[in-house]
């Protein structure tokens, strides 16, 4: 297989651009040869649902950038956003079942707070044999 150019998506942080960039990652890994397209859409799904819900609060309009690519034998999908960061939210609309849910679908996963701000959630996926 010859290698493939890297995946990168940047959109505003709103609900509507989940299911596009959940499509959009799904295709790509599909073409570089994820064995588990399934997993890889609903880990993307959570990620880019809890920074939508979760990085900016108070009316702040912020944004995603998603990137992908194979790295050796898996496939890495980075959600990325500039939001208040990892901080506990009192009034969360969510169950808090998003992590987990990540860390069962994916190989690994990375969660870092990054110096500028906001989080940097990683994620690996086996590519097929």
């Amino acid at each position: 297989m010859s290698e493939a150019v890297p995946f990168q998506l940047h959109c505003p942080a709103e609900p509507a651009e989940v299911g596009p960039l959940r499509r959009a990652v799904t295709a790509y890994a599909q073409q570089v040869g994820v064995a588990d397209l399934e997993a890889v859409q609903l880990a993307v799904s959570e990620a880019a649902t809890n920074a939508v819900v979760h990085a900016y609060r108070d009316g702040q309009v912020g944004d995603l950038t998603v990137t992908a690519q194979p790295v050796g034998d898996e496939f890495e999908v980075t959600v990325a956003d500039h939001g208040v960061g990892m901080i506990p939210r009192p009034d969360s609309p969510g169950l808090g079942l998003g992590l987990p849910l990540i860390a069962q679908l994916a190989a690994a996963f990375e969660v870092v707070s990054p110096d500028d701000g906001g989080v940097r959630l990683s994620m690996r996926f086996p590519l097929a044999a």
